[in-house]
């Protein structure tokens, strides 16, 4: 439930960068203007898509799968906990990509970035945790 809790939270913050770099939003608070500059570079989209946008998609996997895995007959099951592993680790290495981006390339830091970077890294260690307990418990 950790997980699910976290990603919700996450799917909040990709929500509202997303909302604000699509233009539904006036006020992107930041406070030092880092935000829009990582926001408006170049960087900000893939392949055409922003990359807010895959922060939603990604938390709403995310969501769905942790809600997914405590719920009755799949809560025992391990399918649910390695797929949260791996989305978990494929967004934290793009996070670990994008923070690199603001650092090297940009020059600017997108706190609401950062803090998803955090939010990602921390349901990764929760999944990675429930893993390991898994493991364990099935050779206990």
């Amino acid at each position: 439930m950790i997980a699910a809790t976290l990603a919700l939270v996450g799917l909040f913050v990709a929500l509202y960068l997303w909302l604000w770099k699509i233009g539904l939003l006036g006020v992107l608070a930041c406070g030092d203007g880092g935000c829009e500059t990582v926001q408006l570079s170049s960087y900000a989209d893939l392949f055409g898509i922003p990359v807010a946008l895959c922060g939603v998609a990604g938390y709403l996997a995310m969501l769905g799968v942790g809600l997914a895995g405590v719920q009755g007959p799949l809560a025992a099951r391990r399918w649910p906990t390695t797929a949260l592993v791996l989305l978990a680790g494929l967004g934290v290495a793009f996070s670990g990509y994008l923070t690199y981006l603001e650092a090297a390339v940009i020059h600017a830091w997108c706190r609401w970035c950062v803090v998803s970077a955090v939010i990602v890294t921390a349901i990764f260690g929760v999944a990675a945790a429930g893993w390991l307990a898994q493991r364990r418990g099935a050779r206990g």
